[in-house]
């Protein structure tokens, strides 16, 4: 598991995808901000792609995110579009409702830019986001990322189309935590 100061991301657990499922995705409005495809309802027990871990998967690394006190599953993260070539990779996480404002989502920033630079060995990372995810806006500027353009109305968000930041951060730009 990596550990940051208030978070371990480990490996997805079975029992964890119907938490994360009714939590994040079964939820319209938060499945349809998360995902940069339409909401779709997913049967019980089927499954679920944005959860089911491939292991053999090149491209995207998850994890399941838990509190360092008491283990509690808490949210999803992941690197994903990883590009070996070019040595980048994107950041992506969604923590449960009663998780978040806790600060979780920056301490899951700074751990997976501890695993994207330093066991990956990445050049780059980059968050996408809407415009008015300012949690994530400000877990990101936390650890250092930086605001390189706006998408002016690239996603279709509930019957409208909305702004998305994109940031990035370069490996000789990343400040690590103590602990992360």
């Amino acid at each position: 598991m990596l550990r940051g100061t208030k978070v371990g991301l480990r490996a997805r657990h079975e029992e964890d995808i119907p938490v994360l499922r009714t939590e994040l995705y079964d939820d319209v409005v938060t499945g349809s901000r998360a995902e940069g495809s339409p909401w779709r309802p997913m049967t019980p027990g089927s499954r679920d792609p944005r959860l089911v871990v491939d292991d053999t998967e090149q491209g995207r690394v998850a994890f399941s995110v838990v509190e360092l006190d008491g283990g509690s599953l808490i949210g999803t993260a992941a690197l994903w579009g990883i590009d070996t070539h070019h040595r980048s990779a994107h950041i992506g996480l969604g923590l449960l409702p009663s998780a978040r404002g806790a600060g979780y989502g920056t301490d899951v920033v700074a751990v997976l830019c501890h695993y994207g630079f330093v066991v990956r060995g990445l050049h780059r990372l980059q968050i996408d986001t809407l415009a008015d995810n300012t949690a994530m806006l400000r877990a990101a500027e936390n650890n250092g990322f930086v605001r390189e353009g706006v998408l002016r109305s690239s996603a279709w968000v509930l019957g409208e189309f909305a702004d998305e930041v994109l940031l990035g951060l370069l490996a000789e730009e990343w400040k690590p935590t103590a602990r992360a």
